[in-house]
C-alpha cells in the first residue's frame, strides 16, 4: 500500500478530491437518523451517505463511493466506526467534523478520499487509520 501522507486542510471553499459523498462504517442502524438529522443542523444538505455494512471491508474505495445514496440504510455496521469524505469543501469539513464534536458522537476515525486510497480496500484503510489514531495517541501521551 502506497502512504498517501497527511496534509493540514484549512477551511475554504477548496473542493476535496472525489465525488461528493460520505462514506459511513460502523454506524448502528438507530445512529444512522441522527447523523442525517446533524448534517441539517449543519446545513450541510444534498449530500449522498452510503452506510457500509461488515461484509463490504474487501470493497475498494472507488467501488463504494459509486454506490447509490442510501446504500446500507437502516442496516447495522460492527466495523470500526469511521467517516470517509469525498468532494466536500474544506471548509464543509472542518463544520461536520466539529459538528460530530459537538454533538458528542462516538469519536470516529476520518479519512478523504484521494487518488491513491480509491484504490485501497475499505478494510486496510481502516487498519491503517486505527493505527495512525493509535501512533499519535501514543505520541499525545509523551
Amino acid at each position: 500500500m502506497t502512504d498517501a501522507g497527511f496534509e493540514k486542510m484549512v477551511p475554504s471553499e477548496k473542493l476535496l478530491y472525489g465525488p461528493r459523498k460520505l462514506l459511513l462504517c460502523g454506524f448502528p442502524a438507530q445512529s444512522q437518523s441522527k447523523f442525517q438529522m446533524l448534517l441539517d443542523m449543519l446545513g450541510i444538505t444534498e449530500l449522498p451517505l452510503v452506510w457500509v455494512v461488515d461484509n463490504q471491508s474487501e470493497e475498494i474505495l472507488s467501488a463504494l463511493f459509486a454506490m447509490h445514496d442510501g446504500t446500507g440504510a437502516g442496516q447495522s455496521s460492527s466495523l470500526p466506526r469511521a467517516v470517509v469524505v469525498g468532494g466536500l469543501s474544506q471548509e464543509e469539513l472542518h463544520q461536520l467534523m466539529g459538528g460530530c464534536r459537538q454533538a458528542g458522537m462516538q469519536p470516529a476515525l476520518w479519512a478523504v478520499l484521494t487518488p491513491i486510497s480509491e484504490q485501497w480496500k475499505l478494510g486496510a484503510l481502516l487498519k491503517e487509520l486505527a493505527a495512525e489514531h493509535e501512533a499519535m495517541a501514543q505520541r499525545g501521551k509523551r
